[in-house]
């Protein structure tokens, strides 16, 4: 089985959400799985599909960031001091029978990042609901935390039986939300997005034992995107939906 790995870029909100789900209609129309790791050309905030568009009010420090509606649930996020990755699997249960994927990628992520210098890290194996606003304040089962923080968060979207997950991977503290430490102030570990990325992608491959082949998006796919962003992420109907 093989898992298309797509280059590391930066871009906004709204062309971040809107290649991530030409990523999971790829996996669904040709049975193509594919992980990519991005990062964001500002500090953005972004709202889980089913909260209302208001909740960006609540906090005076985000209030004045972009912000954009995710195709997946959860809460608020900030994106900020972090590499982010999205992941797509094809529908067939080859792809999607071993266990919860939220847990299994977390593992992952915190095999590799023990590799970069991070020992302290570890699942949730219970839920932990704080009524804090931000995603990032919840403890929910497979997070990852250190030292009772958390630093890895992912949610998933289900589209004709293929799954979407994308999660954040904390390596820094925001100055938009000093109150969250990352894996700098946590473990004392700087490290970078390419290492970050290296690292996850080797550490998928072990455990799947799925092969991971560099490659590029489409044409048919960029095109798909560019129309995605314009009529969707950039749009109030979408964006302020709730």
């Amino acid at each position: 089985m093989n898992v298309r790995l797509l280059p590391y870029e930066v871009a906004d909100g709204p062309g971040n959400m809107a290649r991530d789900e030409i990523l999971l209609q790829t996996a669904v129309d040709n049975q193509i799985a594919s992980l990519r790791f991005y990062g964001w050309s500002e500090a953005t905030v972004s709202l889980g599909y089913f909260q209302p568009a208001a909740v960006r009010w609540s906090d005076r420090r985000l209030m004045h960031l972009p912000w954009v509606r995710r195709p997946t649930g959860g809460g608020t996020l900030v994106h900020d001091r972090e590499v982010t990755y999205a992941l797509a699997l094809p529908p067939q249960s080859g792809w999607q029978a071993e266990g919860r994927w939220i847990v299994r990628m977390h593992d992952m992520v915190r095999a590799a990042l023990g590799g970069l210098g991070a020992r302290q890290l570890r699942l949730v194996e219970e839920l932990r609901p704080s009524g804090a606003g931000l995603c990032f304040q919840q403890h929910s089962f497979g997070d990852l935390l250190s030292d009772g923080s958390k630093v890895a968060g992912s949610a998933q979207r289900k589209h004709r039986q293929a799954l979407l997950q994308h999660g954040g991977i904390l390596l820094a503290q925001s100055p938009h939300t000093p109150f969250l430490p990352g894996l700098q102030e946590l473990e004392g570990v700087s490290v970078n997005a390419a290492q970050v990325q290296e690292a996850v992608a080797a550490e998928f491959a072990k455990t799947t034992g799925w092969a991971i082949t560099p490659g590029a998006w489409t044409e048919d796919e960029r095109r798909a995107a560019a129309q995605l962003i314009a009529v969707k992420y950039r749009s109030a109907w979408w964006n302020e939906r709730r």
